[in-house]
């Protein structure tokens, strides 16, 4: 029977299987592959913790609208951080310059012995610095707190008109009576009542946390009315 000759070249079947270090080493590079893989993995997650647990316990964000429009980013860092297309400084409002004129002479004008220190503190810090100075300089020459709670003075100021000027809007005229007491060493009592014109003429500065409606009493005098005045701001003390 006639067969094929072998090939010259063929080997024998055990040289051609791999050796087994090839098949350890191949081992070894997948488990360092999987090892490093399992760190990489480890690493990404506990930075996706981290992340979301710094983002749960930021504040949350409070939008403010002003009556203006302008809206604000109201954080505990930073209170007010103007987010509008405006400009980030906004001229007080009507409504705002009004109340800090009234919130000054009630806090001014209106005290007894035993807050007047406390009362007058809080103007002071409503004044311009050479005002305040003024001022400050007035009641220490001549020791108005202290006569105050010598004689048991107490003043109650009522506000009958309050308007702005018609040639200057920072500039407000205010008509009102002051009733004040004292109260001698006798047991005593005296009351005077005092109809008076008030200027208050405001400035502006820039807004703050100390002073967030950017207004300042830049100057403040009063003077004793009578006359058709007076007697017109009487008739309408009696009817409020």
């Amino acid at each position: 029977m006639w067969t094929l000759p072998k090939p010259s070249n063929d080997v024998p079947e055990k040289v051609r299987y791999s050796r087994y270090y090839e098949h350890d080493g191949a081992l070894r590079a997948y488990a360092n592959r999987a090892m490093v893989l399992a760190f990489a993995s480890a690493v990404i997650a506990l930075l996706a913790v981290a992340f979301a647990a710094y983002v749960r316990i930021q504040p949350p964000t409070v939008i403010r609208v002003g009556s203006n429009g302008d809206a604000a980013i109201v954080t505990a860092s930073n209170p007010g951080v103007s987010v509008s297309h405006g400009a980030a400084e906004t001229e007080p409002t009507e409504l705002e310059k009004w109340a800090f004129a009234k919130s000054f002479l009630d806090r001014y004008l209106t005290f007894s012995s035993a807050n007047v220190s406390a009362n007058w503190a809080a103007a002071l810090n409503m004044m311009t610095a050479n005002l305040r100075h003024v001022a400050y300089s007035k009641m220490q020459s001549e020791n108005l707190i202290g006569k105050i709670q010598d004689d048991q003075t107490r003043s109650e100021f009522h506000l009958r008109r309050l308007e702005p000027a018609k040639e200057n809007p920072l500039t407000y005229t205010a008509f009102g009576v002051k009733e004040i007491h004292h109260v001698h060493e006798d047991h005593s009592e005296s009351t005077e009542k005092i109809i008076s014109e008030f200027h208050v003429r405001l400035a502006v500065e820039k807004r703050s946390k100390e002073n967030p409606s950017g207004l300042l009493v830049g100057e403040f005098w009063e003077q004793p009315i009578d006359g058709e005045k007076r007697n017109l701001a009487l008739q309408d003390a009696e009817q409020r």
